[in-house]
């Protein structure tokens, strides 16, 4: 899953309320700058695409992946400026991250073991154990047993 910073989350969630998908203006309290240079990230990422309407400058808008991205269902389509396009299109896929991958592995019902987790991410053990702290210090609830006489990792849901 793609990971995106609060001001990510707080434009797309702003611009999925608006009858047009618009990102701007920008929520109260949202510097410009910072407000610009998030926007652009989004454009990078495929979650905003610009659209030029007929007598107006070029704005930008959510596309389906972002809608996706934040949960939520579009009632209707948005209008794409008469371009012809509706907001629900294909989109490229996003690329689930290795922390989050490693975070579904635990979550199995027997868990899994470093050989497995180091397998499954290219990463080296001790990488796997460090990413695992994340999680606990994210709120992970990561548990450690043993399985066939190795180490093994459960993790519960976040705290």
């Amino acid at each position: 899953m793609t990971k995106l910073s609060d001001l990510q989350y707080i434009l797309l969630s702003a611009a999925s309320r608006r009858d047009d998908g618009n990102l701007y203006p920008l929520p109260a309290g949202v510097d410009p700058r910072g407000g610009a240079k998030a926007a652009g990230a989004l454009v990078r990422r495929h979650l905003a695409e610009e659209r030029s309407t007929a007598g107006a400058e070029p704005s930008l808008h959510i596309t389906a992946a972002g809608l996706k991205l934040i949960g939520v269902e579009p009632d209707v389509e948005i209008d794409s400026g008469g371009a012809g396009d509706s907001l629900i299109t294909d989109a490229p896929p996003m690329r689930p991250n290795k922390a989050a991958l490693l975070l579904a592995l635990v979550q199995r019902p027997g868990g899994a073991v470093i050989a497995e987790l180091t397998e499954a991410t290219g990463w080296l053990p001790h990488t796997v154990r460090a990413a695992l702290t994340g999680l606990r210090k994210k709120g992970h609830a990561v548990e450690r047993g043993t399985r066939d006489g190795k180490t093994c990792y459960r993790c519960g849901a976040a705290a």
